[in-house]
């Protein structure tokens, strides 16, 4: 009975959200036990809630010692694990809960988080459905089950799976996310946009439901839709330089490849400008995101003046110039869509320095420096792609 009591009263404190006091509850406890498992799981528990990930792992590490053939214990573990950001580690925790307990459905929902976080869709998808298999009205089940049959492409699964996380609980973040995500994936940005609102509604902080809505609300402009679908499917890999010597003609897709994503990235200018200034939307944008719309928007328009300025006045130096400004925005938009801080800084640099070759090359009449400089900024969706592999980190795997 001494036992029971500060557990009992650390668990209830635990569903409060008091994770502090069930701490001091769960330290008494082992002051006078240190041997207690469920004293040290619970204060794993405690620990990882608030966020001391190095010492959850190692009360939840002391409690599997002490109890390695009890499944709680390697519960615990893998929560504690993958609150501190280590899915391999949470993944093996989970599975050795799951091989002494495999009708603990929350474990399987771990498990597919997991294998969410990792990308694994395939895992993602079967471990979801063997935890609704015991627990059929868990609706984070079924939307981590929509989340995975959606970037499986597998349209009719993924929608029943959102639909039915939405009907099992209306008022779940993690539901309305993943009907708004399949829905955008297989094109309903509409119906998209109002279920990532009613995330934010429910979870003002999401971030990510705040980008997927930009991203729905873009995507209901059908000539941005084209372009962003036609620069995703045309994207040309540096194997394709090696046709070159053997096949020159290349050349030519080359440019239309590299122009198509000129094309897209204009239009994520245009749409992104146009939902930065209208009131129901503007505060979904960032400054900095509204400014780069705008420069973007500015550059072509700059650009056709010199066009027209040099080819009326003969002057082909600045004509040219005057397209290499315009192209420049292919390398602003890359620099402005790499999550990577050292990349970005990389790309806006090299953007500036286009920038100033073009001008150079006007002021010195030199046609084909303006041309080259033409040719580079529209090169850069490759340059990018480059600089994204050498300085973004590579997600951790299982």
């Amino acid at each position: 009975m001494v036992t029971a009591a500060p557990l009992e009263r650390a668990r209830t404190l635990l569903e409060l959200n008091r994770p502090a006091e069930a701490e001091r509850e769960l330290r008494g406890l082992l002051a006078e036990e240190p041997q207690n498992v469920s004293g040290h799981a619970f204060l794993a528990v405690a620990l990882a809630r608030q966020r001391r990930p190095a010492e959850a792992i190692g009360e939840a590490a002391e409690a599997v010692r002490l109890a390695p053939d009890h499944w709680f214990p390697h519960y615990v573990a893998g929560q504690a694990y993958y609150r501190a950001g280590l899915p391999g580690e949470a993944a093996e925790a989970t599975r050795a809960c799951l091989e002494l307990a495999p009708e603990h459905a929350p474990a399987w929902e771990l498990l597919a988080r997991v294998h969410v976080d990792a990308a694994q869709w395939p895992q993602a998808a079967d471990a979801a459905r063997h935890g609704l298999a015991l627990a059929p009205e868990d609706a984070d089940l079924a939307g981590l089950l929509a989340v995975a049959l959606t970037m499986l492409g597998d349209a009719a699964g993924a929608k029943e799976a959102a639909a039915r996380a939405v009907g099992l609980d209306p008022e779940s973040a993690l539901a309305h996310l993943a009907y708004g995500r399949a829905q955008l994936a297989f094109g309903s940005p509409g119906e998209a946009a109002r279920a990532f609102r009613e995330v934010l509604r429910l979870s003002p902080g999401f971030d990510q439901a705040r980008d997927l809505l930009v991203m729905a609300l873009k995507q209901r402009n059908p000539v941005y839709r084209l372009l962003a679908r036609l620069r995703g499917t045309f994207f040309g890999g540096w194997r394709m330089l090696l046709l070159l010597p053997v096949a020159p003609p290349v050349i030519a897709l080359f440019v239309l490849i590299a122009l198509l994503h000129w094309a897209a990235w204009v239009a994520e200018a245009v749409t992104t400008l146009r939902l930065a200034r209208a009131r129901a939307t503007r505060l979904l944008f960032e400054g900095a995101e509204a400014r780069t719309a705008l420069v973007c928007c500015c550059l072509p328009v700059v650009g056709a003046a010199l066009l027209v300025t040099g080819v009326a006045t003969t002057q082909e130096a600045v004509g040219t110039g005057g397209a290499a400004i315009m192209a420049l925005v292919t390398p602003v938009q890359e620099a402005a869509h790499t999550s990577a801080p050292r990349g970005r800084a990389l790309l806006y640099g090299w953007a500036i320095l286009l920038g100033l070759a073009a001008a150079l090359a006007m002021l010195l009449s030199s046609t084909s420096g303006a041309l080259l400089t033409a040719y580079a900024a529209l090169a850069g969706i490759w340059i990018a792609a480059g600089v994204r592999r050498l300085t973004t980190p590579r997600p951790s795997a299982l």
